[in-house]
Parts: C-alpha cells; structure tokens; sequence
C-alpha cells in the first residue's frame, strides 16, 4: 500500500512537471510573438511617414500606396490571428519592398533627408523584425518538441496544446536575386 502511494505521488509530480513544462514553452512562445508584434508597431508607425515622403513623386504609382494603407488600416485594427497576422505581415513587407524599389527611379526622393532618415528607421525596424522572427520560431521550435515528443506528446494532446507555425520566409524572398538585374544602369 505504501509502495502505490509512493508510485501514485511520483506520477503527479512527474505529470505536473511535464505540464508545467509544456505551460512554460507555451507561454515563451506567446512573449516571443509579443517581441515580434512590438517590432511590428514600430514599422506600422513608420508606413504613414513612408507614404507621404513617397507620394509625390510615385503618383502613378497609387495602387501600391493604396495597398500599403489599407494593409497597415488591417493591421492596425487588431482581432487577427497570430496566423493571419504572418500572412497579412508577409504581404505588407512585399509592398514595402515594392515601394523601396519603385523609389531607386527617383534619385531626387532618395537624395531627401527626410527619405533617407525614414529610410535608416525601416531597415533597422526590419533588422530588429528579423531578430524577433528568429527568436519566435526558437521557442516554437522548442515548444513543438514538446507538444510532438514522447512522453510529453500524451498530456499535451489530452490537454489541448497543439503546436505552432513558424514564421516562415515568403517564397518570393527566397529567390536568389537577379544579379544582372541589380547592375543595370
């Protein structure tokens, strides 16, 4: 009798040790997509500066800004997912990467201060996204291991805990670049 007391106790400390486990990853994933969506606010708040340093001179170019706003409006306005926002993130960082390189047919916009200050924020923004991205998909890396993993894969799917998408590099941007493309005077 004894002996089942002590196999039962040590079977919930082990139960609430991998619980607590899993709890913990989870929530480091939570607090990394939270450094992530900071990240995010920050090139969100930059976009309506973008847009009017670029206004002028791409007026043919409406469509793109136009996009821009309303991707950012989407953004800004909360109730996502954290599934839809990666795809609404990746397709935002596509038209600004668009506009970047609608702009190098503008040497008078690029010469600006005001353009190569905004210019200087959005890279270290995207520098410091990048950061987050590669410190998110980490603890989701670590938390899907214990979510798919013996033994902890039997309380996790009891409980609900499923796993997590990474943040994954669009197809677009993982072509290699046109190198005869860039040197094109």
């Amino acid at each position: 009798m004894l002996f089942l007391g002590i196999a039962i106790v040590a079977l919930a400390a082990v139960g609430f040790g991998m619980y607590n486990s899993l709890v913990g990853r989870r929530n480091a994933v939570d607090n990394a997509f939270a450094g992530i969506e900071a990240q995010l606010k920050k090139r969100y708040d930059l976009i309506p500066n973008l847009v009017a340093a670029v206004r002028q001179y791409l007026q043919h170019e409406a469509g793109v800004l136009s996009e821009l706003t309303a991707l950012r409006a989407k953004a800004t306005a909360g109730g996502l997912t954290p599934d839809e926002q990666v795809e609404l993130n990746q397709r935002l960082g596509q038209s600004l990467r668009g506009i970047m390189v609608q702009v190098e047919n503008y040497p008078q916009l690029r010469a600006t201060e005001n353009f190569q200050q905004l210019q200087r924020s959005l890279n270290e923004v995207e520098e410091q996204l990048s950061a987050a991205r590669r410190a998110y998909n980490a603890a989701v890396t670590d938390y899907n291991n214990a979510v798919q993993m013996f033994p902890t894969n039997l309380l996790a799917g009891w409980l609900k805990f499923a796993p997590r998408r990474w943040f994954e590099t669009p197809e677009a941007e993982r072509q290699n670049p046109n190198v005869k493309e860039l040197f094109k005077a």
